[in-house]
């Protein structure tokens, strides 16, 4: 697929570009799949097997596999440039090839090392479901498209983080776990584990947000650890693929330290399972580019227009508005900012150093000589 076919500027209803587009990307998820069916053990998350309602799945994965196929079609005789439509046909025969939507389930179910490759395409189809047609009918910034500029690097992350989550766990909470195991008391936990569900769920948003506010201060405030949060920051466009910009460093330090209390206090698995798909989607809804201001919400609870101005490129509103979920805390500790009506005129981060886009280049950046130490260089 070559660049013309995204940015040749026809992309207008009738040009093929939306019908191609939508048949690579089901194709390519229908694909994915028929993967997870072939290598349940090794593709798909253990706590999630035992949920899934197979015979739906299916009649879902050839709806998929249809739908791309007929939009490929479409593309192809109503699109000049026909490589976009071919590619999302070719996806689909290759998905129907192996297997399709009457794909086999191979081999014994085992657990142990994985990746989380249908973790990845529920939150791909789900998000993109939601998100895309909320900035579609509501977008702050109407000039924006929905492919705009590094897209790509962007989806690049949302796929690896994705799929890599058992490593990332591993990576962040089991060391946290051996070193500070000692200090869970017995009483404690039985007593925490012991709350209602709705109890535990908010303990848990709160207890998380607090640890996550200090640590995001921190990676603003102290120069090493801002070389890592500065590829977060260097996203110049908002939207709900924007916020999935994280170096692994930051996602580790940030989540070792925000979840050791939750563990260490004695939360049950259900609410912390709750929260971590709360978390998922509200910290993606906090990057879009959606325009609502929600009223009376905005003071409860972070909304885009919030979170937004924590992304400004305008250094004299540099490091606020540093909570996750609850505006409070920001009041609380004397980083609130939110004016009247406004929004951000641009994001990004003043040093031109940070690449702004290529995942590995980005993932590189903050181990190289040229890499910024201070907030606040040019």
């Amino acid at each position: 697929m070559t660049e013309d076919d995204f940015d040749d500027g026809v992309k207008h209803v009738g040009s093929g570009w939306i019908s191609g587009v939508l048949s690579v990307f089901l194709g390519f998820v229908g694909l994915l799949a028929v993967v997870c069916f072939h290598y349940p053990s090794l593709m798909t998350m253990p706590e999630l097997r035992a949920m899934y309602p197979v015979p739906y799945i299916r009649a879902l994965l050839l709806l998929i596999l249809v739908v791309s196929f007929v939009l490929g079609v479409i593309s192809i005789f109503l699109r000049r440039s026909r490589s976009v439509g071919g590619i999302g046909i070719l996806l689909t025969l290759i998905a129907v090839m192996f297997g399709g939507s009457s794909v086999p389930v191979d081999g014994e179910l085992k657990n142990g090392p994985f990746l989380g490759l249908d973790w990845f395409l529920l939150n791909i189809l789900i998000f993109s479901a939601v998100f895309v047609p909320l900035e579609l009918l509501f977008p702050h910034r109407r000039e924006q498209p929905i492919f705009r500029d590094y897209w790509k690097t962007d989806l690049a992350y949302f796929f690896v983080s994705h799929l890599l989550i058992q490593m990332i766990t591993i990576v962040t909470l089991k060391p946290a776990l051996v070193f500070f195991g000692w200090a869970a008391e017995p009483a404690v936990r039985t007593f925490v584990g012991s709350q209602h569900f709705v109890v535990q769920f908010f303990g848990i948003m709160l207890i998380a947000d607090l640890t996550q506010y200090w640590v995001h201060r921190a990676f603003h405030v102290i120069p090493l650890l801002w070389r890592f949060h500065a590829v977060h920051h260097s996203a110049q466009k908002m939207d709900w693929l924007a916020g999935s910009r994280l170096h692994f460093a930051d996602i580790a330090v940030t989540r070792a330290v925000s979840y050791l209390p939750i563990f260490l206090l004695g939360f049950g698995e259900g609410p912390l399972f709750a929260y971590i798909v709360f978390v998922s989607f509200h910290a993606t809804f906090i990057h879009t580019n959606f325009r609502f201001d929600f009223g009376p919400l905005k003071w409860l609870f972070v909304v885009p227009r919030f979170h937004h101005w924590h992304h400004t490129s305008d250094l004299t509103f540099a490091d606020k508005n540093f909570a996750v979920h609850l505006p409070f805390l920001d009041r609380l500790f004397g980083t609130y900012f939110l004016p009247r009506d406004e929004w951000p005129k641009a994001y990004g981060v003043d040093d031109a150093e940070v690449p702004p886009s290529g995942f590995f280049a980005q993932l590189a950046y903050p181990f190289g000589r040229k890499a910024s130490n201070d907030r606040y260089e040019t």
